[in-house]
Order: structure tokens, then sequence, then C-alpha cells
């Protein structure tokens, strides 16, 4: 698998890396977990577990490439409203935000 970083970008150029891997944003040493922030930033969490800070949406890129479920929360600490819930390898555009992520948990 070839792997592609992705740095100052927007959501579309964002979407077109994942379809150049394959569809799976799952990188050995790169962020499993990649979305475009509040401040168009491209933000990355590298394995991530339970339920983490991230802010991002408004019609933003997601991409979860972990082996788990992303729950993407409207409030900070998993609360609020569901406003999106991808499976492993989803690539997406979430509205209208979101505060926090929940990662199911794998054994």
């Amino acid at each position: 698998m070839r792997m592609l970083r992705i740095h100052h970008t927007g959501p579309a150029l964002l979407l077109a890396a994942t379809a150049l891997l394959g569809g799976s944003a799952q990188a050995a040493d790169g962020p499993n977990f990649q979305y475009v922030g509040q401040n168009d930033q491209v933000k990355g969490l590298t394995v991530p577990r339970g339920c983490v800070s991230a802010e991002g949406g408004g019609g933003r890129a997601v991409t979860n490439g972990t082996r788990t479920t992303a729950t993407l929360y409207q409030e900070p600490g998993c609360s609020g409203r569901v406003v999106g819930v991808l499976r492993p390898g989803e690539v997406t555009q979430v509205r209208p935000y979101f505060a926090s992520v929940r990662f199911s948990v794998t054994r």
C-alpha cells in the first residue's frame, strides 16, 4: 500500500487522497482518523480509543482509517446529538459540525 501524507489541504483533496489509497486511510505510522478542523487545518489521531476531543465538520471531510466504528457527537465529552457514524475505512463530509468522537472498543 502506498503512503500519502496530507498537509495543508481542503476536504476535496482529503477525499481524493483517500481514494488513491484504495478507500482506506489506515497507515502504519500515520494518523488513523483524519478530519478537517473548524480552522480548515487537517488534523489526525493515531490509534484513538474511547472518547476523544475533535472539532470538525461544517461540510468538511472526515476519514475513519481505524478498525473500529467512530461515532461523532455535536458536544464535547461525547454528549449531545450524534451527527455521524463512520464505519472502518469510511470517508464522508459531516454537517453541521462535531466536537468529539467515540471509538468503539475492540478486543
